[in-house]
């Protein structure tokens, strides 16, 4: 039976990621839930397509990823089951699943609101029904009507380039206040040099302890971006920016 990863903005205070745990534990017993996160801020789907776009292609063909960051529950929003890339995807569309469906082959089904579905919990009672199903050996076909529509994608900002600048902005800030950008090391040649605002930051190095402790440092993280952090502590906050920053490259 394939893993079940769980992603949502549901916290660990309350009894809702148990239920959603209940849930796909009774409707597919003996199934491996790993939980990616709950911590996604409230409401923050794109946030949360960042964190799914990382870690989703870490896991093994045929897991079953369930992603539940909703403030449109209840509404006229549609409830998707997609097959991309050899995974499968179940939550909200919203412009959750962006990252998995640029340039895929896709399949994809609208689950239906079953009778009795609480209308402020469709991770309980749409999702993760649905997710337990898919584990269990169920066709997206079995689940509901083929999707014929366009799925919800988020827009998208690519660097631009201005005479000898490159400028790229922030797209995510991690737990440690680590400024993650949509700058690659294509973009920052090595004889170039990164600024925030009036403050340069200097070439990339290759890790925090290039650094001394405080100071600031741009590298290229595991996932490929170009990131900024403060050694031992928050970029965004001795910086006072977050996501929509601008970052400037100078290229001479």
């Amino acid at each position: 039976m394939p893993a079940v990863t769980l992603l949502t903005d549901f916290g660990l205070s309350d009894s809702y990621v148990a239920e959603l745990r209940g849930v796909l534990l009774s409707c597919a017993p003996g199934v491996t839930l790993v939980d990616i996160t709950h911590a996604i801020p409230p409401g923050d789907v794109r946030a949360a397509a960042h964190v799914l776009g990382r870690a989703w292609h870490r896991f093994p063909p045929g897991t079953v990823h369930l992603a539940v960051v909703d403030p449109g529950v209840g509404t006229a929003r549609v409830a998707l089951a997609i097959r991309a890339r050899g995974h499968f995807f179940v939550g909200p569309d919203n412009g959750l699943f962006t990252p998995v469906l640029r340039d895929a082959v896709v399949e994809i089904v609208a689950i239906p609101t079953p009778p009795g579905a609480a209308p402020t919990f469709h991770g309980r009672d749409v999702f993760a029904p649905a997710a337990a199903a898919i584990a269990f050996g169920a066709s997206l076909a079995s689940l509901g009507p083929l999707f014929r529509g366009i799925p919800e994608r988020l827009a998208t900002s690519e660097p631009r380039y201005e005479g000898k600048t490159v400028l790229g902005e922030v797209i995510y800030v991690d737990r440690f206040g680590t400024l993650v950008t949509n700058l690659t090391a294509d973009h920052v040649p090595s004889y170039a040099t990164l600024g925030v605002e009036d403050l340069d930051l200097g070439p990339l190095r290759r890790t925090f302890g290039d650094v001394v402790t405080g100071g600031l440092v741009a590298f290229v993280g595991s996932d490929g971006a170009v990131e900024i952090a403060v050694r031992n502590g928050s970029a965004a906050r001795r910086l006072g920016l977050g996501v929509g920053g601008q970052v400037r490259v100078r290229l001479g």
